[in-house]
């Protein structure tokens, strides 16, 4: 679920990166190392991914951003940028990361002309 604040900085990175066709986007969803198991969610795999696609059908149902220039990823635990041992660290380690890369294609294009 994302809170009002987090459709709004999508809402506008959608409109920022619909103005450019020259950016493709990964959308990497990360967990805490607490084992999940649950009716919805097999593991933290599932989890990671089910966060990184949650951010996906926002930027592209929600706000028509491109969805073959669009990836999401699950990187379940293994990638923390905090700490496991405290319950603050295991929420900072519980989201979601945006990363922009260019089109190489486009790149190409413009270097050989």
């Amino acid at each position: 679920m994302v809170d009002p604040k987090g459709n709004e900085a999508l809402k506008t990175l959608a409109l920022v990166l619909n103005t450019t066709k020259d950016i493709n986007v990964i959308i990497q969803g990360h967990t805490d190392n607490v084992p999940i198991s649950t009716s919805k969610y097999e593991d933290n795999w599932d989890l990671s991914t089910a966060r990184a696609t949650s951010i996906v059908r926002i930027l592209t149902i929600d706000n028509g951003f491109d969805t073959a220039r669009i990836t999401a990823s699950g990187k379940g635990q293994f990638q923390p940028v905090q700490t496991n041992e405290t319950d603050a660290g295991r929420a900072g380690n519980r989201r979601t990361e945006v990363i922009l890369s260019p089109n190489l294609e486009e790149l190409y294009k413009v270097l050989n002309q």
